[in-house]
């Protein structure tokens, strides 16, 4: 166990450490300094990590055993479909998610 000193000291450590890596780059670029690659990424990471997020959340998916990943699909539906309503990941996620939890719990028990 830890001292309550040490404790704080780890929480201080990587509470520093959070504020400069979310303050860091807007010291360094100012306005209309950016560089094309940054913008770049900016623009290709986010599909590109929501991608690999599908591909990890479906890999233990079995296609042969019940429910033949009926949840899942269902799931991934509303997501894509919440996505092209609203263009909001936060509520595609959260959408998709709750439905998921919903057909694991209540209809595909």
């Amino acid at each position: 166990m830890i001292s309550p000193a040490r404790a704080l000291l780890i929480i201080a450590v990587i509470s520093t450490v959070t504020i400069l890596t979310r303050a860091l780059p807007f010291l360094f670029f100012r306005k209309g300094n950016v560089p094309g690659a940054v913008l770049y990424l900016g623009k290709a990471l986010p599909p590109a990590v929501m991608a690999m997020l599908v591909v990890y959340s479906l890999r233990g998916v079995s296609l042969l055993a019940y429910p033949y990943g009926l949840p899942e699909l269902i799931a991934v539906a509303v997501t894509v479909a919440l996505h092209l309503y609203k263009r909001n990941n936060l509520v595609s996620i959260l959408g998709g998610t709750a439905v998921y939890m919903l057909c694991v719990q209540l209809f595909f028990c």
